[in-house]
């Protein structure tokens, strides 16, 4: 296959289409995803399988005296992200400089040069030199975080990156758990064990060079880019990069968030399985098993709820369910039978441990609906020629987050906190953490709330979506059917958008509160207030010269009869706003169908006029809607009444 080049920000055009038929998998047959998917698979596994047949090694079968059994996973483990703390920011920097596809060869080939090492030190059982092939296979590691996560935006467009993030988190945890199962079968062979794990790693480091030939060119994005060598100021200046983007360093902390949260859980399950569950290492193992297929799932199944859409309203929901299985842990673990030693079998065999691997399998599972609309939107928000740096800031804070987490949860168990009740805590604190993180980003709730509403309260479907813009200024006109229809224009577009909307509907209960969460414009007729009805436009203008959507109801008010509405002047004006500042913007018409008749419409008579929201199961539960969009207009052909006949087509 010849290497075409590929630029930002969608590479393959072309096989997208495929891509969207057969949903993420699809991407697996692709040479654009699936070479690269299988480098960092083999890379993941090849890590974990290392790390733990190094940790069984020294606790188990070698006596050393100046590593103590007790804290040789410790150790090994700290050595291993140490690089993540030292050169996260100098990786990102090269991650940006250089074409991604040479430098993910260039770390493969010194992955099996680092791998060779440690066979030979396997061989002879030189602790040293393991240990120091671990803080390799770290920087190893943290050279290639930058470019795993840059990667995929370059070669994706925004909706594949839902989806192919989530192949890659469901990889990535299947690789550890492969890992670390292989790791302490092939190092408990008797005798001959170490020299089969040494085997194993070269064998998985050449085969991942192979794979790592087929990625496509990957094409600089700051070709011009001087390294800054120094990694404590690149680090600080990694971190305002992030913190100058507020949705990205709020999404960027959130996601840190969930590395301290998972990192409690994985550090305690060999304690929790003996202490806590009465069970032998093989019970500890499920424990591993359970969380990691759990995680996997999750990882999966935000394409399917997000509708292959960049979707962050996905990440309230992943962490209501992380709060809420994590403290029904602690419950689930109280009044458990008394025993000792417990197989698997017995184990399973239990019905009370059933909630108890219920809950753990339903945390991990949100806990992956959780982070990967959060790596999306960091990945479709960050500017291109600093991604990767971003995502390196990103690297950086996971690692303080979790040597945090090490850290408090030792204090905490220190003080006489049982297991139980680390996980009880843990629960609450995401709650917290989630809700704090939400009120500074309003984003990711309304976008939840748009979510629930099209998915929950209707049956929404939309047709023509891929004309919505990914970038860029653009406006959107739509029928005005109800006094949720900007909620449901939320929900069907991959970005933020800034409505203009009739100021009465912000005295609306709940809705209006919601509205001016959503920044909404609120206008008012000329003759009524011309001083609001000027701020209005004006407010317009600056939303289009951001670049932004912006989204208005031509009709001016909700349509009394369910039939569409002569359109007013408002739109001409806005286009002629945004000429007067140099832009020429597409104009997207949309229609709302079947809406009129639903609980929001205005169908129902009090006191001679006609209203909304009087009797909410008059159509029965989850009502099938649906948004027509149709292709962008460019403004030179907009009039109103071209408008009205194009929103009038798409409603038909």
């Amino acid at each position: 296959m010849s290497h075409t080049a590929t630029t930002e920000p969608d590479a393959a055009a072309t096989p997208a289409a495929s891509a969207h038929e057969g949903g993420q998998f699809a991407l697996l047959g692709q040479r654009r995803f699936a070479p690269f998917f299988w480098t960092q698979f083999l890379g993941a596994a090849n890590d974990n399988l290392f790390k733990f047949a190094f940790t069984v090694l020294v606790t188990y079968q070698l006596q050393v005296s100046w590593l103590p059994p007790e804290l040789a996973g410790l150790v090994i483990g700290a050595l291993f992200i140490l690089p993540f703390l030292l050169f996260s920011a100098t990786s990102g920097q090269l991650a940006d400089k250089l074409d991604r596809r040479l430098l993910i060869v260039w770390l493969k080939r010194a992955e099996v040069l680092i791998m060779a090492l440690a066979a030979w030190a396997f061989f002879v059982q030189n602790i040293p030199l393991l240990l120091a092939s671990i803080f390799l296979m770290g920087l190893q590691s943290t050279v290639f975080g930058p470019v795993k996560f840059a990667y995929l935006p370059q070669h994706l467009n925004e909706r594949e990156l839902t989806g192919g993030n989530g192949v890659v988190e469901m990889g990535t945890f299947v690789a550890i758990l492969l890992g670390n199962v292989a790791g302490g079968l092939i190092i408990a062979v008797p005798e001959i064990g170490a020299h089969h794990v040494g085997f194993t790693c070269v064998g998985l480091a050449v085969l991942g060079r192979w794979t790592a030939h087929h990625i496509p060119v990957s094409p600089a994005m700051d070709p011009g880019l001087r390294i800054n060598w120094n990694p404590v100021t690149e680090t600080w200046r990694n971190l305002r990069l992030a913190y100058g983007n507020t949705v990205v360093f709020r999404s960027v902390l959130g996601i840190s968030w969930m590395w301290f949260f998972g990192a409690v859980f994985l550090s305690m399950f060999p304690a929790f399985a003996k202490d806590v569950l009465h069970g032998d290492e093989q019970v500890a193992s499920l424990l591993l098993v359970v969380f990691s297929v759990g995680i996997a799932t999750g990882s999966l199944l935000c394409e399917v709820l997000s509708r292959r859409h960049v979707e962050i309203g996905l990440v309230p929901l992943g962490a209501i369910g992380m709060s809420v299985f994590s403290i029904d842990l602690f419950f689930a673990t109280r009044g458990l039978p008394p025993a000792s030693g417990l197989g698997l079998q017995a184990f399973v065999a239990d019905a009370a441990h059933w909630r108890v691997l219920a809950d753990l399998a339903l945390l991990s599972l949100f806990a992956g609906l959780y982070s990967v609309p959060m790596y999306a939107l960091i990945q479709m928000r960050s500017q291109p020629t600093h991604r990767a740096r971003i995502i390196a800031a990103n690297n950086i804070l996971n690692a303080l987050f979790m040597v945090a987490s090490a850290v408090i949860a030792g204090a905490l168990l220190q003080a006489g906190f049982t297991i139980p009740q680390m996980f009880l805590l843990v629960g609450l604190a995401n709650a917290v953490v989630a809700f704090y993180i939400f009120m500074l980003v309003p984003e990711y709730l309304l976008r939840f709330i748009a979510w629930v509403a099209s998915r929950c309260v209707y049956r929404f479907k939309v047709t023509g979506d891929a004309h919505i813009p990914t970038e860029g200024a653009a406006v959107i006109v739509c029928n005005h059917v109800s006094f949720v229809d900007a909620v449901l224009l939320m929900a069907a577009s991959p970005r933020p958008i800034r409505f203009i909307m009739d100021h009465r509907i912000f005295r609306v209960p709940v809705l209006g509160a919601l509205f001016r969460l959503a920044k909404a414009i609120p206008v008012a007729p000329q003759k009524e207030d011309p001083a609001a009805y000027e701020a209005a436009f004006a407010a317009a203008a600056a939303v289009l010269r951001e670049g932004e959507l912006l989204a208005i109801f031509p009709e001016g008010a909700i349509t009394a009869d369910g039939t569409l509405q002569p359109f007013k002047g408002g739109v001409m004006k806005i286009l002629e706003r945004a000429e007067a500042d140099g832009l020429q913007v597409p104009v997207i018409p949309m229609a709302l169908t079947n809406l009129w008749g639903s609980f929001f419409s205005r169908v129902e008579v009090r006191n001679g006029e006609k209203t909304a929201m009087v009797r909410p199961f008059r159509r029965g539960l989850f009502n099938r809607v649906g948004l027509n969009v149709g292709e962008p207009l460019a403004p030179s052909a907009v009039t109103p009444d071209a408008l009205h006949g194009r929103v009038a087509q798409l409603l038909r």
